[in-house]
């Protein structure tokens, strides 16, 4: 699906589940941050916004993207109670390979969590071709991933809890 000319993060909340009663990890990448911090206020503005309360939002900083993954991982270890962990990130290409390799392992990483835990784990990781893109989709003229990643925590808690 492309993204041109439209916000991804345009939706309808009525059509999303309540969230009262969520417990929610968001790690965020301190790389980039002009990019992550906007990213990480959407995120927690949609969460509070759709029922979880404050103080149910457990969030951390590392590094950069990489470092993610474990940041997660360090966060379901030590909150069992914890229903899902949004990663938040944004990596822009530069002029070596490092990008796809951050990218690569970012990603992997992300789904072995899903599947280690049996819980969400979030890929909210901007991976752009340069800081514009990244800004058109930090809250810019194509939403805020952040936004999405909460919208997709919940759903994903929500599906599970219809699965029990």
């Amino acid at each position: 699906m492309s993204s041109k000319d439209k916000n991804l993060s345009a939706y309808s909340p009525g059509e999303i589940p309540g969230a009262e009663g969520f417990r929610i990890g968001i790690v965020v990448s301190g790389w980039n941050t002009e990019i992550t911090s906007s990213l990480l206020k959407a995120a927690s503005d949609t969460l509070k916004l759709h029922g979880v309360d404050e103080n149910d939002i457990i969030s951390f900083e590392v590094p950069g993207s990489f470092e993610l993954p474990l940041g997660a991982s360090w966060l379901l270890e030590r909150n069992e109670d914890l229903d899902a962990v949004i990663c938040l990130g944004c990596v822009i290409r530069g002029e070596t390979r490092h990008f796809d390799f951050i990218c690569q392992g970012v990603t992997q990483g992300i789904m072995d969590l899903n599947l280690r835990f049996g819980k969400p784990v979030i890929f909210g990781v901007l991976t752009t071709e340069n800081q514009q893109q990244a800004i058109d989709r930090a809250g810019g003229r194509y939403g805020n991933k952040g936004t999405e990643a909460a919208l997709t925590a919940i759903n994903m808690i929500a599906q599970k809890r219809n699965l029990e």
